[in-house]
């Protein structure tokens, strides 16, 4: 049986995959999960539930906010805004869970409903597994009193705006141009408040979310229009979000992109410097560049690594109390500040350091060189023998023996599909294209189905 909740949520095409009808069964199966320690102390759940501009978005909200009113649950309704804030304002109010409706960086026609836990925080999956399996049972309704309301929310964006000014403590982005691409996504309404409350100057292009237009050739997966826009507008540096706002990207003042990766050797060694970065530790995945855990060594900064995914960067963040993580793609965790990733907090704290050093953003950048990194995807093999075959064992030893510590192997088995990810960073270009492409055929003759 196929898993119901993927790696961030419940996610696929908006009105045959994700109906109004699995939008109501799945908001009445979290309310019996996610509100039983409100039962438990006999009083009413509340849930803050959000959306991003998506169309399909209007539909599944409703529905979710009636599953979750007829299971006896009040409802904050936060319209549309970014996923962070939903995050957020679980915490912030006391809410016992938060819903967001977003299908993230993906086109329009897709759409996902993701839970917060009380506090904000991710479901682990023992949790995700409950709720899946309380759809199961027969939806039992409440009566009269009992029936939750349903509210809106109306000083959510305030509140969250308020919360992202107070990060900053008192430093003033004056001075400092910054050009936004919102992607026509949830963080249309608010990410450019924030950067003009915080002094900044400020242009913007992807901030007229129409429900149909989110992520369709900009934002941060489609950088090339916030590049023309630094370098037509004279910005210092340019911010891209993804449809809910959780990414991350920039482009420095000369049209260079700056990854998550090296966000995140930026931000990791201003709060080493500031005291703020716990035990020295920086999180990132298995993903990141070899650069990165280079640069970090040099300023003696730890790295621990985790396999791909925010939820596993999380985890770690949780578990031992470090206070800075994330991804390549840009989903950068600041725990201080947020339990989740938040691009525009990731922004304002980019724009910040430049303030705070007086440097640019490229000359910040240039705190980590980016090994060349090719990945071949292998498909039609068997991925659980990926570990177990000893001639692709010999293989990757020669490879990695051939780099000579100037590089790295990583094989990686899809989770879901019969394909095998070989990535490989060398020194230059050619040498990683050769290895990637030598192993990649071993792969196929060694695995083949």
């Amino acid at each position: 049986m196929v898993r119901l909740f993927g790696t961030d949520g419940v996610r696929g095409l908006a009105g045959v995959d994700v109906t109004a009808e699995l939008a109501l069964h799945l908001a009445h199966a979290a309310a019996l999960v996610l509100g039983r320690n409100a039962r438990a102390e006999s009083r009413r759940a509340t849930a803050v539930v959000a959306r991003d501009p998506r169309v399909s978005g209007e539909f599944i909200a409703a529905a979710v906010a009636s599953g979750l009113a007829a299971a006896g649950v009040d409802v904050l309704e936060a319209g549309v805004i970014p996923t962070p804030a939903a995050a957020y304002l679980v915490a912030d109010t006391g809410a016992d869970f938060g819903v967001m409706i977003s299908a993230s960086h993906n086109p329009a026609p897709d759409n996902g409903i993701k839970f917060f836990a009380e506090g904000g925080k991710k479901l682990p999956d023992d949790v995700e597994d409950e709720i899946e399996a309380a759809m199961a049972g027969p939806l039992v309704g409440t009566t009269g009193r009992e029936v939750g309301r349903i509210r809106r929310f109306a000083d959510a964006e305030d509140r969250y705006l308020v919360h992202l000014l107070g990060t900053l403590e008192g430093l003033s982005l004056e001075g400092v141009h910054v050009a936004l691409d919102c992607a026509h996504g949830a963080a249309a309404g608010i990410s450019p408040d924030v950067f003009h409350a915080a002094g900044a100057k400020v242009t913007v292009i992807g901030n007229d979310p129409d429900g149909f237009n989110i992520n369709d050739g900009i934002g941060s997966t489609h950088l090339e229009k916030l590049i023309e826009t630094v370098k037509q507008s004279g910005a210092d540096l340019g911010i891209a979000h993804d449809g809910d706002a959780d990414r991350c990207l920039a482009i420095d003042g000369d049209g260079n992109v700056v990854d998550g990766d090296k966000i995140m050797a930026i931000l990791a060694l201003s709060m080493s410097q500031r005291g703020k970065l716990a035990e020295n530790t920086l999180v990132a995945t298995v993903m990141s560049n070899l650069g990165l855990k280079l640069a970090m060594a040099d300023n003696g900064i730890d790295v621990v690594q985790t396999n791909v995914g925010d939820r596993y960067v999380l985890e770690s963040i949780n578990e031992h109390g470090y206070t800075l993580g994330g991804e390549q793609s840009g989903h950068v965790i600041m725990s201080d500040y947020a339990t989740t990733g938040d691009g525009i907090l990731t922004g304002l704290h980019l724009a910040a350091e430049v303030v705070r050093s007086g440097k640019t953003l490229g000359q910040l950048a240039e705190c980590m060189t980016v090994y060349p990194q090719v990945l071949v995807n292998v498909r039609g093999v068997d991925r659980t023998r990926v570990h177990g075959d000893e001639l692709l064992g010999q293989a990757i030893y020669q490879a990695e023996a051939a780099l000579a510590g100037q590089g790295r192997v990583l094989l990686r088995p899809s989770g879901t599909e019969p394909v095998v990810r070989v990535m490989v960073e060398a020194a230059t270009q050619e040498v990683a294209e050769q290895l990637a492409n030598d192993l990649a055929q071993v792969v196929k003759e060694r695995l083949a189905i």
